[in-house]
């Protein structure tokens, strides 16, 4: 049986000067692309097939960072991501429970 997980990226990047937000940009299109989706500002997450993708990803987040900020992960499982509690605002698709069946493969 698979263990999904989901991989949690928490950034705080400067973005006081033309160069700095585009730094931001690249870097959030960057998580976009290889499969993070937004929680809420400065925070992404992506599910994970198992331990191993999570570190596969943690290395290529690392490969891609920008040069000054702070960009920081948690790893957690998906019974401990489904214990996240919305105390204000509305849930997201993305907040559900993980289904197995729901995992694309190209």
């Amino acid at each position: 049986m698979i263990r999904f997980m989901r991989l949690l990226i928490f950034f705080d990047l400067p973005v006081k000067t033309k160069t700095d937000r585009k730094t931001a940009t690249n870097f959030r299109k960057f998580l976009i692309k290889d499969g993070f989706y937004m929680v809420q500002y400065s925070v992404y997450c992506r599910i994970c097939n198992g331990h191993d993708s999570v570190v596969n990803h943690e290395k290529i987040v690392s490969a891609n960072l920008p040069k000054s900020g702070s960009v920081r992960t948690l790893i957690v499982t998906e019974n401990q991501y489904e214990n996240m509690r919305l105390l204000v605002g509305k849930e997201k698709p993305n907040d559900r429970k993980f289904v197995e069946g729901q995992l694309s493969l190209f």
